[in-house]
This record gives C-alpha cells, sequence and structure tokens, in this order.
C-alpha cells in the first residue's frame, strides 16, 4: 500500500492494545526484499478504497509499484462512485492484473449499481478480484454471502477470490465456489491458532476443500499480521490434505489463474 494508508491501517491495529501486533512493521522495499527472501516469486499488491474519489489515485501509484517491481501482479481497486465505470476498465488496459474489493471496509454495498459495470468489465476481461466479503473479523451491513452471492448471479463469468476463504462463513463460501466454477478461496490468516481461536474451520469442510483443490490460493496479508509468516504455511501443511493439494495452493493454482 503507499506508505500513508498502510501507516493508518497500522494505526487502527495499535489501537487494539496489543491484540494485533503487526509483525513486519518495516520499510516499503525491506517488505519486498523480505517476501523474496521468503522464496515468494510473485505476489500482489492489494489495497482497498473506503471513499469516493480515493480509488483513481490508489490505482496510479500501484501502477508505478509494479513497474519498479516487476515481481508485483500490477494490481488495482475501486468503488462504488460514476466514475469507477470509467477508471476499471483503465486500469485493466494499464495492465491490471487483480483487483481488490473489500466490503467490510468500504461499508458499501456490492450489489451497488454503480458498481454493475465493474463486474462487468472484471467478468469479461477474465481478471481476477478478491473480494473481502465475509463477515470476519467484525460482520459489516453488506458482508455474508448473500449479498456477493447476489453479485455472481448477475456475473456468473466472474473470476473471484474469496478472501479469508470467507470467515466466518466458511460453509456457504464453500457453497458458492462448488456452484460458480470462477469462485476461488484464498486461505489468509485461515487454519492459523491466531483465527482458529476465534472462528474454527468446520471439520466437514475439508474433503470440500480438497475437491476444490485447483480454486485455492495462498493468501497472507503480509506485513499485516500478528505472527511470522511461517505460520501459515505450518497451517496449511498441518492439515493433511497432500502434497499435490499444497503444490496447488501455493504454486500451481496461481500460475494458472494469473498465466505465469
Amino acid at each position: 500500500m503507499p506508505d500513508n494508508v498502510l501507516r493508518k491501517v497500522w494505526a487502527y491495529f495499535d489501537a487494539l492494545g496489543g491484540y494485533w501486533p503487526i509483525t513486519y512493521r518495516d520499510d516499503e522495499e525491506a517488505r519486498v526484499a523480505r517476501l523474496r527472501g521468503f522464496g515468494v516469486r510473485r505476489y500482489t499488491s492489494l489495497f482497498y478504497a473506503h471513499r469516493p474519489g480515493m480509488a483513481a489515485w490508489l490505482n496510479d501509484w500501484a501502477t508505478g509499484f509494479a513497474a519498479g517491481h516487476p515481481d508485483c501482479l500490477h494490481s488495482a481497486t475501486f468503488y462504488p462512485e460514476p466514475e469507477a465505470r470509467d477508471y476499471v476498465p483503465a486500469a485493466i488496459a494499464a495492465g491490471a492484473r487483480v483487483f481488490k474489493a473489500h466490503v467490510q471496509v468500504g461499508g458499501y454495498d456490492p450489489r451497488d449499481p454503480l458498481l454493475d459495470a465493474a463486474w462487468g468489465a472484471l467478468a469479461d476481461a477474465g481478471i481476477p478480484v478478491v473480494v473481502h466479503c465475509g463477515s470476519g473479523p467484525q460482520p459489516g451491513e453488506h458482508t455474508g454471502p448473500g449479498p456477493f452471492g447476489e453479485v455472481l448471479r448477475r456475473h456468473p463469468g466472474l473470476t473471484a477470490i474469496i478472501a479469508h476463504a470467507g470467515t466466518p462463513e466458511y460453509t456457504a463460501f464453500l457453497d458458492l465456489a462448488e456452484r460458480y466454477p470462477g469462485v476461488h478461496l484464498d486461505t489468509t490468516m485461515v487454519f492459523t491458532r491466531f483465527t482458529e481461536r476465534k472462528a474454527p474451520f468446520p471439520a466437514d469442510g475439508y474433503p470440500r476443500l480438497k475437491d476444490l483443490a485447483d480454486r485455492v490460493l495462498l493468501g497472507t496479508d503480509y506485513p499485516n499480521i500478528p505472527y511470522p509468516y511461517v505460520e501459515q504455511l505450518d497451517a496449511l501443511a498441518g492439515l493433511g490434505l497432500g502434497d499435490d493439494w499444497m503444490r496447488g495452493v501455493l504454486h500451481d493454482n496461481a500460475t494458472r489463474l494469473f498465466d505465469l
């Protein structure tokens, strides 16, 4: 994220009184270097707009960041505003490979008519969009599977990656993934001890997760996580879903989805 935005995110977590300490509070280039040191070959820069007039300048920043960091997938975002009809196709034309929508922080309804053209442009272009629409860590007026499920009914060809696997509504978002072939799940913070204490993944969901082996992607929320990066990888390995499943989550699925 741009530095001024990231510092506001850190301030939010700091205000929680130690519940969510930021493990990787470094400068930008140190964070990038650490990812490379971890062996991460490609990564995203997932930011999001929470008010009108914010998305366009975030997208401009991301264009420059991706140009200077070729291992970062050119990322973009949007917000329900009239300008989204124009800047979403413009971002796609400029080379954006992935978008982020944060229904909870943005406080908007994903079914807003002002977003219909944006969802349609993404579906037509086959550009994946990471959508935080689950009700964790705190529910919002438009979180949960219902509102975004209606978006998928309008745009069944949309390639959507459900952030945090839809925490805590795991079962309902597994249902959406089984219903729509373009719906994927990311693993961000799921299965870690931190999340399992508050929102444990249901035991009957593991076989379904294995059946969706080609549509589960590694997500971490690095650097804004309250534990070391490796805990996410250990948690995934601890599921015992097999080497092929792990290889898909950590590498093959993203390679296919983003044509890397």
